[in-house]
């Protein structure tokens, strides 16, 4: 694991976009796995700014995202497909046939957890995946529990992070209680992983995480199996 301390926000986002577009520019049909949340964002920004630039293309790459509100569909300005396409996809040359999201109008839980597990079998490990970092240590939607789940899976979102989610929402009873999430397993596939952490709040989670037992009460603890990590974090985070 590397581990790469950046002074802010700002500087820890344009450092992960060059680790992020050394893949994409090294394997231009490359396998992106992407994140939600205002972490990426500056990443996204960044990615967006260079492709303008024509320091990256991203006509032959695939992208699978980590997760989904139950309930919302692409239209929803609060689903995570929404979320991608303002913030990244409509604002580069990927192919929006070729990125795949979790199914949240699909009310079958079992058919839209198998559904998105045979896409990600369909379009091969990803060869760079972009972590978040809740408050609480859950990667993707996968909260604290008692065991690492393997495939995606439907995840009753904790209160804690319901109300980290919150401020998206102009009436917080609208944040919706369910998700679907890539499993640990589902993670695990990729290559080479990238882990966002920035500000204050983040440090505790970041610290257990890094240094703590692995364990599934803090389910990012399980990011020190694996054989290529790169956290990049800024200063308050790591402290």
């Amino acid at each position: 694991m590397e581990i790469i301390k950046c002074r802010d926000y700002d500087a820890m986002s344009i450092r992960a976009a060059q680790i992020f577009e050394e893949v994409v520019n090294a394997k231009p049909d490359c396998v992106l796995g992407l994140a939600t949340g205002s972490t990426p964002l500056g990443l996204y920004k960044k990615l967006i700014e260079d492709h303008k630039a024509g320091k990256i293309d991203f006509s032959r790459c695939t992208s699978v995202n980590l997760d989904e509100y139950v309930g919302l569909g692409e239209n929803d300005d609060q689903s995570y497909r929404y979320f991608m396409n303002t913030n990244l996809f409509d604002h580069i040359n990927i192919d929006k046939a070729k990125t795949f999201v979790p199914n949240g109008l699909e009310s079958d839980a079992y058919r839209a957890c198998r559904d998105y597990e045979d896409i990600l079998e369909k379009v091969g490990p990803q060869d760079i995946q972009v972590l978040g970092l809740g408050e609480n240590g859950h990667i993707a939607f996968n909260e604290p529990e008692t065991y690492f789940p393997k495939e995606t899976h439907c995840v009753d979102l904790t209160e804690s992070t319901i109300e980290a989610n919150a401020r998206f929402f102009e009436n917080p009873d609208k944040v919706p209680r369910h998700a679907y999430s890539m499993g640990i397993g589902s993670i695990f596939r990729a290559k080479k992983i990238i882990l966002l952490a920035s500000g204050v709040k983040k440090s505790r989670a970041l610290a257990e995480a890094l240094y703590g037992p692995i364990i599934p009460q803090l389910p990012a603890s399980i990011l020190q199996l694996h054989s290529d990590v790169v956290v990049v974090c800024d200063d308050a985070a790591l402290k």
